[in-house]
């Protein structure tokens, strides 16, 4: 079972979606999923987070309006276990990224903050108190890999390494190069290089049953598919957007504790 309690530090730890049709992507995660919401108030709306089987395993939360303004497209955002977010963000500027929204409490549930790498990739970092994060990992509907679009392979395993501790080695046997991250002795996701046109962005993974019958679930809600599905060796796996246009992969396959 890929229940959790506890995230060691440099773990992705949680994911969530700043969507500009909040009860839009409720209605489309909840069919595509089988995901089921518990609305928490925050003053002037409602962070969703989104359960299976009453576990926690992601959120959706109404796009600031800053972002709106600007035109940037909803998106899912990765989070990262940490000790201390002030250090670490503090240790992220030293290596060349962008601390985007300093350290701050997230009422009692833990303090966090916004980076974005040297390559442009944006990522959360959590320092938990109350709230771990994902309640279950590695299950069906759940989230699974994290995986970095980057056009600076190495810079961008230096960023990382060096922030969090992570080793990357390569995937052999592959088109194009392609690095795994491991946390100590865990598998953590991977870095590839970007799709033409595709700035760089973390990308979550879900993992499912039935990789044909989610894709063509999520075609019925209204979303789209970007990469059909396609054999990797160990899974079969499909990129999709829904209908607001946030981007996530799904994961039909072999899936660690």
């Amino acid at each position: 079972m890929g229940e959790r309690t506890a995230y060691a530090p440099g773990t992705f730890s949680w994911v969530d979606l700043t969507t500009t049709d909040q009860v839009g992507a409720k209605d489309f995660y909840g069919g595509v999923f089988g995901w089921e919401a518990n609305d928490l108030p925050t003053g002037d709306g409602f962070y969703s987070i989104m359960t299976v089987g009453g576990r926690s395993v992601a959120a959706i939360a109404p796009q600031p309006e800053p972002q709106r303004q600007a035109g940037v497209p909803p998106a899912w955002n990765s989070y990262i276990a940490v000790a201390d977010a002030d250090a670490t963000a503090e240790r992220a500027a030293a290596l060349g990224g962008d601390v985007h929204a300093p350290p701050f409490d997230v009422f009692t549930a833990g303090r966090m903050a916004v980076i974005r790498d040297p390559q442009g990739a944006y990522f959360m970092i959590w320092q938990a108190r109350d709230n771990v994060g994902a309640g279950i990992v590695n299950e069906p509907g759940a989230l699974c890999w994290n995986e970095l679009s980057s056009p600076d392979l190495d810079g961008s395993a230096r960023f990382y390494g060096e922030l969090f501790g992570w080793s990357l080695s390569p995937m052999e046997g592959g088109d194009s190069p392609y690095l795994v991250i491991m946390n100590g002795e865990s598998s953590n996701g991977g870095m590839r290089e970007p799709t033409p046109g595709s700035p760089p962005h973390w990308l979550p993974y879900f993992a499912v049953e039935d990789l044909d019958g989610v894709v063509a679930a999520a075609g019925e809600q209204g979303g789209s598919t970007l990469v059909e599905p396609q054999d990797i060796g160990i899974a079969r796996i499909a990129v999709a957007a829904d209908p607001q246009g946030a981007v996530f992969a799904l994961y039909d396959g072999r899936l660690d504790p």
